[in-house]
């Protein structure tokens, strides 16, 4: 029995081997931190925007690529790859800018998709139709910030966009049919689990193409990080994550592809939980929760119309 509708197994069946994603930093900003919208950005945020620990900003589009997947050829016989503008928000900036960044991919005959992570509140028509004009070449996905579909959560955690700004982002992404994965946080302040389950039950009616699930963790330099040191915010143990993330799958449509099950920080500003820096025992651990209850991905959530 399959579990859940993992990313890599999608991958693998589609290219016929493991697919490597590349994070990278083409030196976004965000309407959250620039003045437009505020200036600390979300609660949870910290001043590297969820770079990768291997990215270094200071290099342009094409570098970051060559060394990356130089690296990964040398060490994981890795052959594809998906070009992913991962650090703050990556449409936020005028057309003609965006299409000169993600235009760096197209030196790089190994790549085979591009995502492009940002806020639904910075995209719109013409940039849709920029993004849609890669889909001839590569898996394009859109991966959009929504992490709570309360909007009494997203100002809490000073998020800056609505829920309904989510759904004119899908509904557009809908109409240049670019799939779309809505990333959530589980444990976010004030949620109740509930809270958490609507947000799953709202992504399989909407049926969005994939989900990454995060975890809450507490970054140095973020806003949350005093809440955290007053003790405002308490974080989750593994095993409580582990069941959650369960309940979580078992309300989400078996079609919706499961792109990421926990995150954390780079260690060197991951302040806790500590046990979120182990990714791997973190996924083990849902897996056997879930094998333990005899239940997977969809298994409450019915037939889907």
């Amino acid at each position: 029995m399959k579990l859940y509708n993992d990313y890599g197994s999608y991958l693998k069946n589609k290219y016929g081997c493991k697919v490597y994603r590349i994070g990278l930093d083409g030196g976004f900003s965000c309407p959250n931190r620039d003045g437009t919208k505020g200036y600390e950005g979300c609660l949870y945020c910290s001043d590297d925007g969820s770079r990768s620990a291997y990215t270094k900003p200071s290099d342009d589009i094409k570098t970051q690529l060559a060394s990356r997947i130089g690296f990964l050829k040398d060490t994981r016989s890795a052959d594809k790859f998906i070009a992913y503008f991962q650090a703050f928000t990556s449409t936020y900036a005028p057309v003609d800018k965006l299409k000169g960044m993600y235009d760096q991919i197209k030196g790089f005959d190994e790549i085979v998709g591009l995502s492009i992570g940002t806020r639904p509140d910075t995209i719109d028509a013409d940039k849709f139709k920029l993004i849609s004009s890669y889909t001839d070449k590569y898996e394009v996905w859109l991966e959009l910030g929504l992490q709570s579909i309360h909007d009494k959560t997203l100002a809490r955690i000073n998020r800056g966009h609505s829920f309904g700004d989510f759904l004119s982002a899908l509904k557009l992404a809908g109409k240049f049919g670019i799939p779309v994965c809505a990333h959530v946080i589980l444990g976010l302040p004030g949620e109740t689990k509930e809270d958490m389950m609507g947000t799953a039950r709202m992504l399989t009616e909407l049926k969005v193409g994939a989900v990454k699930i995060h975890l809450l963790h507490i970054l140095k330099g973020s806003p949350l990080e005093k809440m955290y040191e007053d003790g405002e915010v308490p974080v989750m143990s593994q095993a409580q994550y582990a069941e959650l993330v369960c309940d979580f799958l078992e309300e989400l449509s078996p079609g919706i592809i499961v792109q990421r099950l926990t995150g954390e920080g780079n260690s060197s500003n991951h302040i806790a939980p500590a046990w979120a820096l182990n990714k791997i025992e973190t996924i083990n651990l849902i897996r056997d929760t879930l094998k333990k209850r005899g239940t997977f991905q969809g298994s409450r959530c019915g037939p889907i119309s």
